[in-house]
């Protein structure tokens, strides 16, 4: 039982570490406004990193299903998707929470804000259409299909186009010299916290999809015997 379930105790090791020690450990004092809020890092980026792991994983079983369609590929990259979405909603929330405090403003419109308000709609956009179709094998197909278009579309509203304009953020066209957080200000405090938040965040959100893929799976066994 221990041995199938290591990396679940491991994940909530992990989160239960950067929790407790990420509000004690001594963070740099790079900016008079950014003082004790810097903390935020080790939840809104490592949220982003799970999300995009999870969005991939998502990926490769959509394109599995494509080559492969049976209903667990489907489950896995239906259930894959949604955690990832939620593990973007919760990167989206923190960041405006951090937002708030260093910009003045919750959602100031900062380019990539909208860009990953704008990614996270397109992946919504997946459950609506899955939704909105009855026969299980076309929504699913179609639904394969969509997830590729969206997860590609991650790069010009996440990465690509934020840097071709001015931005707030930082790693952003004219973010130099705003308060924020990138790697070159890490240290090996705060590099402690940060790379195991961003393993337990990413077991959490593997975890939560094999629940709901289990779910799908029972559920749909019961349809079938019945």
């Amino acid at each position: 039982m221990i041995r199938q379930s290591w990396w679940k105790i491991l994940a909530f090791c992990l989160l239960l570490y950067t929790c407790v020690y990420g509000f004690y450990v001594k963070v740099p004092k790079l900016d008079d406004r950014m003082q004790e809020s810097i903390r935020n890092f080790f939840f809104h980026v490592p949220m982003w990193f799970g999300m995009m792991i999870l969005l991939l994983v998502s990926l490769i079983y959509a394109i599995r299903y494509l080559k492969n369609p049976t209903v667990k590929n489907d489950a896995c990259s239906s259930a894959f998707a949604a955690t990832g979405v939620v593990f973007g909603m919760l990167g989206l929330v923190t960041g405006s929470i951090w937002a708030n405090y260093q910009w003045g403003s919750p959602w100031s419109g900062d380019p990539k804000q909208n860009g990953a308000a704008i990614a996270m709609l397109i992946y919504l956009a997946y459950f609506v259409l899955r939704g909105s179709m009855n026969d299980e094998e076309k929504k699913a197909r179609i639904g394969a299909v969509y997830n590729i278009f969206a997860f590609f579309m991650l790069f010009p509203t996440l990465w690509i186009l934020p840097r071709l304009t001015e931005s707030l953020h930082p790693g952003g066209q004219g973010s130099e010299g705003n308060p924020g957080v990138n790697g070159k200000d890490l240290d090996i405090q705060m590099r402690a916290v940060f790379y195991p938040a961003v393993i337990g965040w990413t077991l959490l959100g593997v975890w939560i999809s094999t629940l709901k893929i289990r779910y799908t799976l029972l559920a749909e066994q019961k349809l079938s015997n019945e």
